[in-house]
This record gives structure tokens, sequence and C-alpha cells, in this order.
């Protein structure tokens, strides 16, 4: 007769693996104060906390994130010491750099004091240009792992194109894609900038994402297959596209600007694909004559429109006071214009036919979600990449050249009542059914998310 016994687990052996458990679940992650940077960090947050792990963010002082609005996580306010002139002057670089001097010894401090009371930090996931994050977890023997916040090809343009010579650099473009993309011109662009906050830049994120356990790109394989292929021959770390954040995190509230909601309103009484939306993100600027000639094209091409004018976007401007004489007049309730919107739920409504962004990588994949075509001006940095892969791969938008009325009247017909614009229209439903597929249980985010756990696990019990 056999002899049946059941092993039951000391209370030792049970606080054992609470600890461990513990141990492995606590993420602290470091937030770059910018709107289109915090926004996707944010999402990241709430679907890892969805799936267990405890969040700590860690921040800059500049743009701090409202506590109340996240309840769930921990927040870490740490010293950025910006000036006043260093924030009116708005150069994005300068500012960058700074952040990763002023905030090196804060975030150690502040991760060492974290360290005392937790225990334990399962990783430290940081947002690519907050790059000074990978040398200090190096340094406390913590994994790093980055977000970037823009498109996969990012990761060659700055840190290793720019580097290599033009026959080098012409010998690694040869591909379909990637001469599709024009990365000769990018790549002038990016020369055009030859400052010493640039140059350290690209350097010491090299290093960060050399260094780094693990890429997060907010990104779906099908949109840069050929750029990624690429990548991966450049950088040891596995790369994991996880995107689109937007659709895979719970509602957030994570606007640096408060949204009006009475646009939607506007919106309802529109008929079906005939608004075109305008909105060029959350830092660029124009100037008075700039917003005449938009003003003036939008009225002209008679199509309804709804139109962002952030507060300060018009250089010398509070708001919308530059507005020609005439122009609501000759718009009437054709139109509508707001500080600020919400523009995923504007993005998903029916009336919209199309988007004129700056083509952040942030509206570019929120754009492909919906199927929504677009019209392009970008103004810095990534956004003439995304304008590329939009116009020249994609093709499911048009490039607006210049900022004159009458190239803007016909650049909206194009994209909104032309034929041209059906073909379009066509192409950026294609790739909306492509990243719907990535969103169900079998499609390529939900196998990269159980990657990514299974790399924070791994890598928390060494």
């Amino acid at each position: 007769m056999f002899q049946i016994t059941c092993r039951t687990r000391t209370s030792k052996e049970t606080g054992k693996k609470m600890e461990k458990q513990q141990k492995s679940s606590h993420l602290v992650l470091v937030m770059l104060p910018f709107q289109g940077h915090m926004t996707p960090m944010l999402q990241l947050a709430s679907i890892l906390h969805s799936k267990g792990f405890s969040i700590t963010i860690v921040h800059p002082e500049l743009n701090s994130p409202n506590p109340s609005n996240h309840p769930e996580f921990t927040f870490v306010s740490i010293p950025d010491k910006l000036t006043e002139s260093q924030l009116s002057d708005k150069n994005v670089t300068g500012l960058v750099w700074s952040l990763n001097k002023t905030c090196a010894v804060p975030l150690r401090q502040c991760l060492e004091k974290i360290l005392h009371s937790h225990h334990h930090i399962a990783a430290l996931i940081y947002d690519t240009q907050m790059y000074c994050a990978q040398t200090i977890a190096d340094d406390l023997g913590l994994p790093g792992i980055t977000l970037r916040t823009s498109a996969a090809t990012t990761l060659l343009l700055y840190p290793v194109f720019s580097q290599l010579d033009e026959e080098d650099f012409m010998s690694e473009i040869k591909s379909p894609e990637l001469q599709a993309l024009h990365l000769q011109r990018l790549r002038a662009l990016l020369s055009q900038n030859p400052a010493k906050e640039m140059m350290e830049i690209r350097v010491e994120l090299t290093n960060a994402l050399k260094s780094s356990l693990a890429i997060i790109v907010n990104s779906m394989e099908f949109l840069e297959l050929e750029a990624l292929s690429k990548v991966k021959q450049y950088f040891p770390a596995p790369i994991i596209t996880i995107g689109p954040l937007h659709k895979l995190a719970p509602a957030i509230c994570s606007s640096l600007f408060t949204e009006e909601d009475k646009c939607i309103s506007w919106l309802n009484k529109q008929a079906p694909k005939s608004v075109i939306y305008v909105s060029l993100g959350s830092m660029a600027s124009i100037d008075r004559q700039e917003l005449i000639e938009i003003a003036w094209g939008l009225s002209n091409s008679k199509q309804p429109f709804l139109w962002v004018v952030r507060p300060g976007m018009v250089r010398g401007s509070e708001w919308i006071e530059s507005l020609p004489n005439g122009f609501e007049e000759s718009v009437g309730e054709r139109g509508c214009i707001v500080k600020w919107a919400p523009q995923t739920e504007v993005l998903a409504h029916a009336a919209v036919g199309g988007f004129w962004s700056h083509c952040g990588w942030n509206s570019t994949i929120e754009s492909i979600c919906e199927g929504v075509p677009m019209l392009c001006k970008p103004f810095f940095g990534d956004q003439h990449l995304n304008t590329s892969y939009i116009c020249n791969v994609w093709k499911t938008g048009l490039e607006l050249q210049n900022l004159e009325r009458g190239n803007i009247e016909r650049t909206i017909k194009r994209l909104m009542v032309d034929m041209e614009g059906n073909d379009i229209r066509k192409r950026a439903m294609d790739l909306k059914e492509k990243a719907a597929f990535c969103l169900v249980e079998e499609g390529s985010t939900s196998c990269s998310f159980n990657g990514l756990t299974k790399h924070i696990s791994s890598a928390s019990e060494t």
C-alpha cells in the first residue's frame, strides 16, 4: 500500500517566496519632462502596473505630473536647476543636455534612498534621452532598460548613421525602405547642429543604448521592418516593440494642457470624414504671418476644420488675437478653434477625415491606429523622419512644403476631396487593420510584453 505524503510549506518558506516576489516586482521609471515623452512613459507604467509591478516614477521638477491623476504610482521629484532663460529659449537639445548634467547626482541619491528603503529594484526603466540613468544603473548594479519614444529608425539616424563617412553611410541605406526615407536629407539636417551639446548627447546616448539590458520602442514591427533589422545589427540588447502603447494602456490623464471637450460636440454635427483636424503638437511655434496663411488656407479650402492653437504657440501673441480681419465671418460654424483637444478621441471620431500634424511619433502612431490620412508639416528632430515614413514609405499622407495660403488650400483639397486622397485613405485603413492585429492575443505586441516581463524577472533574480 502506497503512503501519500503532503509537504506543507513552513512560514519561513512562504516568507522567502513573498520576499522574492516583492523583490522582482518593484520598478523605477525615469521620465523626460516633455509632453511627447511623458505620455508614453506613463502609458508604459500603467500597463506594467496592471501586470502586477509596483511603480515609482522619478521626474525632474519641470512639467511635474500631477500625482492625484495617478494614485497607483509613487512619484519622486528631483531638482533640475533649469533657469528661466533656458526654458524661454526652447532649445530642446540644450535642455536635454542640461537635464542629464544637473539631474545625475540627485537621481543617484534618489535611487540609493529607494534601495535603502525597498532593498531592491527589479529594473530601472528610463527615457532614452535621460541617458545618465544608465550609467547610474551600472554603478549601482541595477538592470537598466531604455524606452525609446520615437521610431526605432531614430536609433540608427542619431547614434549610428551620423558617425559614418559618406561612403559607409551610402552602403548602409541600399534597401528600398531606407532609400525611400531620404536619409541623406535627414542626415544633412543633423549635421546642421554641430554644437558641443549635440555631439555629447550622441556619444552618451549611444553608450547607454549599448549598455542597456533591453530597448523598448513604442512601435510595431510591420511599420519599420528593414530599419529594425539594421538596428539589431548595431545594438546587442534585444529590441522590444510594444506599441501602440495608447491602445494597450488604461485611459490616463497625462496632458500638460487642459483639453477642451466642446470640440467633440462640434464634431458630432459634422459629416463623416469631412473634417481636417489641425494640431502642431506641444512644442512647435509659428510667427504671426504663418498664422494668417494657415487661417486663410483653411478658410479657402471650404472644408470643416478643428484647429488647435496653443496659448503662446504664435510668437509674440498670447493666443489667436492675430487672426486676420474677416476670417471668423468667412468661416462661420465651419471652423472650431480650441487651445487643446483630446486628440485620441478626436482622431477616433467618424467626422475626422484628415490630420494636419507636426508628425511627432505619438501623433503618427495615434493617426495610424485610427486610419486617418495625414497632412505633414514637420518642424524639428524626428518629425522629418516620420514625415518621410508617412509620405514615402507607407504613403498615407502628403507633405505640406510651405505655409502659403494657396499651397495650404490645394494640399487640403488633394487629401480630403481628390481621387489622390481616396487612395491615401485606403492605404491608411490598411495600416489601421495591421495595427489592430498587433493588439489581439496572437499579435506581436502581446508576445513582446511577455518578453519584456521575462527580461525584468530574469534580471531581478541575478
